[in-house]
C-alpha cells in the first residue's frame, strides 16, 4: 500500500496520498513532509465531506471554496490549496475506506479520469490485503480449531483406551451388525471372547460356527422376531471359541431403523462364564448332596411334594456309626460315597435317588401299580449294598435295612410315620426276614400310606474282615 501511495503521489505530483482503511481503523499516507503528515487523518473536514460525497470530491482550489476557505488547514499550515476524494467501496453499497490526495498548490479540477484509475489499482490492492487478512484470520482460525481437534481426538482416544480397559475388565464388548450386507463389527473384547484375532475379518457365518446348536438356533429365533417387530432382545448363549474353549456369553441387542425399516442391529456382549458356574454351582448346592453327589433332602422334599403317587424306598445304613468309631470319618465318609454308587447302579429307572440324613437314603419310584416290583429292588438294594468294599487295607461288609411304603396321593409327612413304622417291624427281626406292617392311616381316618412293608432284608451288623 505504501509503495503504490508514493508512486501516486509523485506521478500526478501531489503533497500527500492518504488511505483510510474503517475496517481495522488505519491511516496509510504518504506525505513530502513531517507537517503535512501530522494533520492528514480521519477526521479532516475534507475526508467527512467525501465520504458523504455521491460523486468523487475535487477542490481544484480551497481557497476560492467557501466550504473550506476558513478550514485552519488551509489558512495555516500546511496551506492545503487542492483536495481530492474517493469513497472505496468494496460492494455496491458498503464503503470500506477513502482515498485522498492534497496539494499545497491549487490544481485542475479535470482529474475524474485519472482518479478513477488510480482508486481501482488502490481498490485491488486494498482488496489484496484484506484478502491476506482473511487468510491470516482464517489461518488463525483453523490453527485454533486444529488445535481444539487434536485435543478432542486426544481425549477421544483416551475414552477409547479407558473404555477397552473397562470392557476388558468388565468382559463387556460392543458389537453391530449392518443389516444390508450382514456386514458385522466387533470391538476387541469381543474378538477376545471368541478368542479371534483383533480386528481379523468377519462375518455372520463366522461366528455362528462358534455357537452350540440349541445356542444358534435360540439366536437366529429371537434376533428374526427382533428385527420382525423392531424391538431388541436378551439372551444367554453357550459357544466354543475357536481355540476349543466353552464360554457362556449375554447378548443384548438394539434394532435400529430408518424410515421405519431395519438398517443396524447392535448392542453388547458380556463373557458370564464366571456367573455361570457360580449360578450352577449354587443351584447344585441347594438340591444336591455334596459328598455323595445324590439329591439332597431339599429336592427329595420337594419331589414328594409335587409327586404323591407310587413307591418309596428308605434306605438306613445299619453299622455306619461304628465305621466311624472305629475307622474314622474318612471310612464313614467312603462308606457313604459306595452306597450312594451302589444305589445308582441298581437303581437305574427310579425316578429319584436321594441321601436325606446321615446315613438314611431314599429312592422315589414311578407310579406303577406293581408292589412286587418295589420289594424285588429293595432286596436288590440290600445285596448291593452288603457287598465288600476294601478300604485302606480292609475289607468292610456293610448292611441296610430298607423300608418300602406305596402313597395314594397322601402327605409325605406319614411317610416318615410309615418308615418309622417299617424300621420298627424289621427290628429284631434277623436277616433275610420279611414283615407285614400293615395298613398305616392317620387319625381322623384318611387313608395316606396305605401299605407299609417294611425291611425286606435287615443286616444288624457291621462286618469286617481283616
Amino acid at each position: 500500500m505504501d509503495r503504490l501511495l508514493v508512486k501516486v503521489r509523485d506521478r500526478l505530483g501531489m503533497a500527500a496520498a492518504v488511505v483510510c482503511l474503517d475496517e481495522d481503523d488505519q491511516l496509510h499516507s504518504q506525505c513530502r513532509d513531517s507537517t503535512m503528515a501530522a494533520c492528514l487523518g480521519q477526521g479532516t473536514s475534507f475526508a467527512s465531506l467525501a465520504r458523504i460525497s455521491p460523486r468523487p470530491l475535487i477542490v481544484a482550489d480551497t481557497a476560492l471554496d467557501p466550504r473550506f476557505w476558513l478550514d485552519p488547514l488551509v489558512t495555516r499550515a500546511p496551506h492545503i490549496r487542492f483536495y481530492a476524494g474517493v469513497p472505496l467501496f468494496a460492494g455496491a453499497d458498503r464503503p470500506v475506506g477513502l482515498f485522498s490526495l492534497y496539494d499545497q498548490r491549487p490544481r485542475s479540477a479535470d482529474l475524474g479520469q485519472s482518479l478513477g484509475e488510480l482508486v481501482s489499482e488502490v481498490m485491488s490492492i486494498a482488496a489484496q490485503r484484506r484478502a491476506r487478512q482473511t487468510i491470516t484470520q482464517l489461518q488463525s482460525k483453523l490453527t485454533g480449531r486444529i488445535g481444539e481437534l487434536d485435543a478432542l481426538a486426544s481425549q477421544v482416544t483416551s475414552n477409547l483406551e479407558l473404555f477397552e480397559r473397562a470392557s476388558a475388565t468388565a468382559r463387556i464388548g460392543v458389537w453391530q451388525c449392518d443389516l444390508s450386507g450382514e456386514v458385522l463389527h466387533w470391538t476387541d473384547s469381543v474378538y477376545d471372547m471368541f478368542e479371534l484375532p483383533r480386528g481379523s475379518q468377519l462375518s455372520r457365518e463366522l461366528a455362528l460356527q462358534c455357537y452350540t446348536d440349541a445356542s444358534r438356533e435360540a439366536l437366529q429365533r429371537v434376533r428374526t422376531e427382533a428385527i420382525r417387530d423392531r424391538t431388541g432382545f436378551n439372551l444367554d448363549v453357550e459357544i466354543n471359541t475357536r481355540k476349543g474353549n466353552h464360554r457362556w456369553i449375554r447378548i443384548t441387542a438394539t434394532l435400529d431403523c430408518k424410515d421405519g425399516e431395519p438398517v443396524r442391529i447392535f448392542g453388547m456382549k458380556q463373557d458370564i462364564t464366571e456367573e455361570k458356574i457360580l449360578a450352577d454351582r449354587t443351584r447344585y448346592l441347594a438340591e444336591f448332596d455334596v459328598m455323595t453327589g445324590l439329591a439332597n433332602r431339599g429336592q427329595f422334599q420337594a419331589r414328594i411334594d409335587q409327586n404323591q403317587s407310587g413307591a418309596l424306598l428308605l434306605i438306613d445304613l445299619d453299622g455306619f456309626k461304628q465305621i466311624n468309631d472305629r475307622f474314622g470319618h474318612h471310612a464313614g465318609d467312603e462308606c457313604l460315597k459306595m452306597a450312594a454308587r451302589r444305589l445308582n447302579d441298581v437303581c437305574g429307572q427310579a425316578q429319584l435317588v436321594a441321601r436325606i440324613g446321615g446315613d438314611e437314603f431314599a429312592v422315589l419310584l414311578a407310579p406303577t401299580g406293581e408292589q412286587t416290583s418295589a420289594r424285588k429292588l429293595a432286596a436288590e438294594i440290600v445285596r448291593h449294598l452288603a457287598d465288600n468294599f476294601e478300604l485302606g487295607g480292609v475289607d468292610l461288609r456293610p448292611s441296610a435295612s430298607v423300608g418300602v411304603a406305596f402313597a395314594n396321593g397322601q402327605s409325605p409327612d406319614d411317610l416318615f410315620k410309615a418308615r418309622r413304622h417299617c424300621a420298627l417291624c424289621g427290628e429284631g427281626g434277623g436277616a433275610k426276614q420279611v414283615s407285614n406292617c400293615g395298613d398305616s392311616r392317620s387319625p381322623s381316618g384318611k387313608s395316606y400310606w396305605l401299605r407299609a412293608l417294611a425291611v425286606c432284608q435287615s443286616f444288624k451288623s457291621c462286618g469286617m474282615n481283616h
